[in-house]
C-alpha cells in the first residue's frame, strides 16, 4: 500500500496557558496542504518490522522514528504481524509543518486498512495522541480548531478552494522547546473560532502566531521571509507552528516558479492550490 502523508499549516496559534504537567494549552486552526511524503507498507520479508528511509536525511535511527513508534503502538493494540515500511521524505523537518506526525498518523491509517482492523477514526486518533500532539489531526486531515495540548478538535468550515498557498522554509530550524521558552502564555485577546470566519483579507493583524515575536528575534531570516511574502501580495502571511516555515495565502494565481526561486534561494519551497 502506498500513501501520501501531507503537511499542515497553523492558522493562528495562541499559547494560552502552561499546564501543571509541563505542557501548554493552545488554540490553533490546523489546515492540511498538499506537500507530501511517500509512504509504502508491504508484508515483511523477514521476521521483524523494518523501516527504510530515502529522500531528505532523517536525523534519528529507524527504531526512534515516529513511524516505528506508530507501528508498535498499533501492533500492541491489535496484534498485527510485521511489515516492511519505506518512507521517502519530502516535507522538511523542523519547519512547523507536522511532517513526522503525518508519517506516523498515515502509518496507523495504512495498517488499519491492510490488516482490516476496522478501528474508527476516534480509536486511531487515541493511538496517535500517544505519539505526538500533531498526530491525531492527520487522522481526520481536514480543517480543525485544535485546543488543549492540540489534541481536542472541532471541525471548522473554511473554504480555501479559490486560493493558493506558498510555503517557504529557510535553512534554519527552530527547536520546539526553545520556541515555547520564548513565549509568555496568556489568554488570547481575540476569539480564533470567530476570527477564522472573517474574509481572509481581514486575518492580518487579527489572527496571530504567538511564537513569531521571540522566534523572529532569534532568527531574523525567518522574519525576512515573512516580509518578502507580504511584499508579493499575499492575502495572509504567517509562520506555521513554532517555525521555521512561513506561508502565504494568495487569491491570485500568477506567481511564477522562477520568481519564487529567485526570491528565496537555498530555501525549501512549496507552491500549489489548496
Amino acid at each position: 500500500m502506498v500513501l501520501f502523508p501531507n503537511a499542515k499549516i497553523n492558522i493562528g496559534l495562541n499559547i494560552v496557558e502552561r499546564r501543571a504537567d509541563g505542557y501548554h494549552n493552545i488554540e490553533t486552526v490546523m489546515c492540511p496542504v498538499k506537500w507530501c511524503d511517500i509512504l509504502e507498507i508491504v508484508p515483511a520479508q523477514g521476521n521483524e518490522t523494518t523501516l527504510t528511509t530515502t529522500g531528505r536525511a532523517v536525523n534519528c535511527p529507524p527504531e526512534k522514528n515516529l513511524v516505528m513508534k506508530a507501528f508498535y503502538l498499533f501492533q500492541k493494540e491489535t496484534g498485527i504481524g510485521n511489515v516492511d515500511i519505506y518512507l521517502h521524505k519530502i516535507i522538511p523537518d523542523g519547519a512547523g509543518l507536522g511532517g513526522g506526525s503525518a508519517d506516523a498518523a498515515f502509518t496507523l491509517i495504512g495498517l488499519n486498512e491492510i490488516f482490516e482492523c476496522n478501528l474508527s477514526k476516534i480509536q486511531l486518533a487515541s493511538i496517535a495522541s500517544k505519539i505526538g500532539a500533531d498526530c491525531p489531526f492527520f487522522i481526520y486531515n481536514e480543517p480543525q480548531l485544535a485546543t488543549g495540548i492540540g489534541t481536542e478538535f472541532v471541525p471548522v468550515k473554511i473554504s480555501l478552494e479559490d486560493y493558493s498557498v506558498l510555503i517557504v522554509k529557510p535553512q534554519v530550524s527552530v527547536p520546539t522547546a526553545q520556541a515555547y521558552a520564548g513565549v509568555t502564555p496568556m489568554p488570547s485577546d481575540y476569539d480564533l473560532a470567530t476570527a477564522i470566519n472573517l474574509p481572509i483579507t481581514q486575518w492580518n493583524g487579527i489572527i496571530k502566531n504567538d511564537f513569531e515575536k521571540s522566534v523572529f528575534l532569534a532568527y531574523p531570516e525567518i522574519e525576512k521571509v515573512k516580509q518578502q511574502i507580504i511584499n508579493m501580495g499575499a492575502d495572509y502571511v504567517s509562520m506555521s507552528g513554532s517555525g521555521s516555515a512561513v506561508y502565504g495565502i494568495f487569491s491570485k494565481n500568477d506567481i511564477l516558479s522562477e520568481e519564487i526561486k529567485a526570491l528565496f534561494p537555498k530555501c525549501d519551497i512549496f507552491y500549489d492550490k489548496f
